[in-house]
């Protein structure tokens, strides 16, 4: 899948974690899959190097309720879009979007035109976002929705994107990551919108919240919630460290192309061009903490 399609994953490196539920493991396109008393989830047909085996549409619900909420509704795929409604059996009262990359958002509006739901997201930042999005309420970090005796609460998580939220579901401990976090892969960040010091902040923001799985926009749910964070975090810093080292080894005046090869030397050649994003996010920051120089493209140590 093209990088231009600013979906979630990259070549940075595929997760360590390997922890799925196995209550996840057979899931097939556009057939509902309960996965907890208050989740389940509806894989869309939209898999591939960036989304993996395809964009996971959440329904949720407290037991016994007669409303349920829609957290990434996913490409605005007639066949997907159905299989929700079906699956949501007249009960869908909300739509919440993470954030506005076109495989977590467009569908929003072909749903709600079907259910009446309301959208709730943060509103689309620039043009390479699905700016058709519409909400019915912006939300703002810290924000509830309430539904059927379930809370949401919006926690703002900008890095991926700038209008990146996740959700907590209050009574149980699960947050929806979105794009922050995947199951299997690291995630792209990508500049201007996305951004790797707003990134790292909003991972430690995380490690603050009673948390007890996170359930990923894509791939499966993953457990010890904290410890994967932090897993995160460390792989990031080290990643910012060899970043910090290429540029030290090539010198004077070296291009994003020189430094790649150096930061991202176990990853595959073919890989290089999306991997090229987020070694420019890390380059920025760098910059930015004043570590290195930049001067119309190129990138120097500052001086001994």
């Amino acid at each position: 899948m093209s990088a231009a399609n600013r979906s979630g994953g990259t070549v940075d490196e595929r997760s360590e974690s390997g922890q799925g539920a196995l209550s996840m493991s057979e899931l097939a396109y556009g057939s509902l899959r309960r996965v907890t008393p208050y989740a389940a989830v509806v894989l869309a047909a939209n898999p591939g190097l960036m989304t993996l085996d395809g964009t996971n549409t959440w329904l949720l619900s407290e037991p016994g309720s007669a409303s349920s909420i829609v957290v990434d509704p996913g490409p605005d795929d007639e066949s997907h879009v159905q299989a929700i409604v079906s699956a949501g059996e007249g009960r869908i009262r909300w739509i919440a979007c993470t954030h506005t990359h076109f495989d977590h958002s467009p569908a929003a509006a072909r749903l709600k035109a079907l259910t009446g739901a309301p959208i709730a997201a943060m509103r689309a930042p620039l043009t390479d976002h699905d700016l058709r999005l519409d909400p019915d309420r912006s939300l703002a970090p810290d924000d509830l929705i309430e539904c059927g005796g379930a809370t949401l609460r919006a926690v703002h998580t900008p890095g991926h994107a700038s209008n990146h939220v996740c959700f907590l579901l209050s009574s149980n401990g699960m947050l929806f990551t979105g794009d922050h976090i995947m199951q299997g892969s690291t995630v792209v960040i990508w500049p201007p919108d996305g951004n790797m010091r707003a990134y790292l902040e909003s991972l430690r923001r995380l490690l603050e919240l009673d948390m007890r799985v996170l359930a990923p926009g894509h791939g499966y749910l993953i457990h010890s919630p904290h410890a994967e964070v932090e897993r995160l975090i460390q792989h990031r810093l080290r990643r910012e460290d060899k970043v910090r080292q290429a540029v030290l080894r090539a010198g004077e005046g070296a291009t994003l192309q020189m430094l790649l090869p150096l930061a991202y030397d176990e990853v595959p050649k073919a890989l290089h061009e999306m991997a090229a994003l987020s070694l420019r996010a890390h380059l920025d920051k760098l910059v930015e903490d004043g570590e290195i120089l930049c001067s119309g493209g190129r990138y120097s140590p500052q001086p001994a």
